[in-house]
């Protein structure tokens, strides 16, 4: 599993790049590849600066390949793969289907495309908590009127994010706390991310991805658009542009993988929260993370056992 958006933290790969020359190695390509410092933003900041779209999409991409790199001579065998988000590209990459360039340079427009499309259209996205999920839905459909304010992200239950027109999702906001949800948050974000105001930068993502070859995975990865599973290079590349327009069902990903039989979830990049996301779908799965080089070191003790 790799994390999207928001995971980012100042200090991000630093004891890897220090631990390790094949991270240090694809840490400097990386700075090469995008012709920017992105390593001192990552190690030193300033928040402001990481946070930033540009650089906050191939820094976590970054991070969680730099791990399944390291981690490549472990022995363990991998089943599938599913990312949040951005970090679809990151499980795309694990599986064989982007080259670790290509996908550098697509998270790096990705992360453009969006930002601009934000500043066109505006929107903003708000995670509200503690209501069912259909309900939030009934409660976008009366709140959209002549805006647009949809369900952006089916974390797990009772743990929800909309994304539209400000408008709309303000609105939405309101009837929600009404309703009885626990939390209603506005987030700090450059757009509607996962919405139709994403629709510009749809159609320029579709653009860049005809410039670079997508392979077929060598094992399955489980789609935000639609929480199946797919191998093909063509479906991949539909399944890249659609997420941009749909809401992530993360909690439907899970609980596929579940159903599949899957027991052993393994987070790669940094923080914990989809472990935590999966905990709270299914409680008494066997979840493992790894963020720093001392994570590297505990998890290869535990496979030696």
């Amino acid at each position: 599993m790799f994390p999207g958006q928001g995971a980012q933290y100042v200090g991000m790969a630093r004891t890897l790049y220090e631990g390790s020359d094949v991270a240090r190695d694809m840490i400097d390509r990386a700075d090469r590849v995008l012709g920017v410092k992105l390593s001192e933003i990552m190690f030193d900041g300033p928040p402001e600066e990481l946070k930033l779209t540009k650089n906050t999409q191939p820094a976590i991409f970054l991070h969680s390949a730099v791990l399944v790199k390291t981690l490549e001579p472990f022995p363990f065998e991998v089943s599938a793969a599913c990312g949040h988000s951005l970090g679809e590209y990151t499980a795309l990459f694990s599986a064989g289907s982007l080259s670790f360039e290509d996908a550098l340079w697509l998270v790096r427009e990705r992360g453009m495309l969006m930002y601009e499309s934000g500043v066109k259209r505006g929107g903003t996205m708000a995670a509200v908590i503690g209501i069912d999920a259909d309900e939030l839905e009934s409660i976008c459909v009366e709140s959209s009127e002549d805006d647009v304010v949809r369900p952006a992200n089916f974390n797990c239950p009772g743990q929800l994010v909309i994304s539209g027109d400000v408008v709309a999702v303000h609105r939405a906001m309101e009837r929600a706390a009404v309703a009885g949800a626990r939390r209603v948050i506005e987030l700090d974000v450059s757009g509607a991310f996962h919405s139709p105001l994403m629709e510009d930068a749809s159609t320029g993502l579709r653009e860049r991805l005809e410039r670079v070859e997508i392979s077929d995975a060598v094992f399955p990865v489980i789609t935000n658009w639609a929480a199946e599973p797919v191998s093909t290079g063509a479906d991949i590349r539909e399944a890249l542009v659609s997420q941009l327009t749909h809401p992530v069902l993360w909690e439907s990903s899970m609980k596929h993988l579940l159903a599949a039989g899957e027991d052993t979830f393994l987070e790669l990049g940094p923080g914990r929260v989809l472990s935590g996301l999966l905990k709270r779908v299914d409680r008494s799965v066997n979840v493992r993370n790894a963020d720093t080089a001392e994570d590297l070191l505990k998890l290869r003790t535990e496979i030696d056992k």
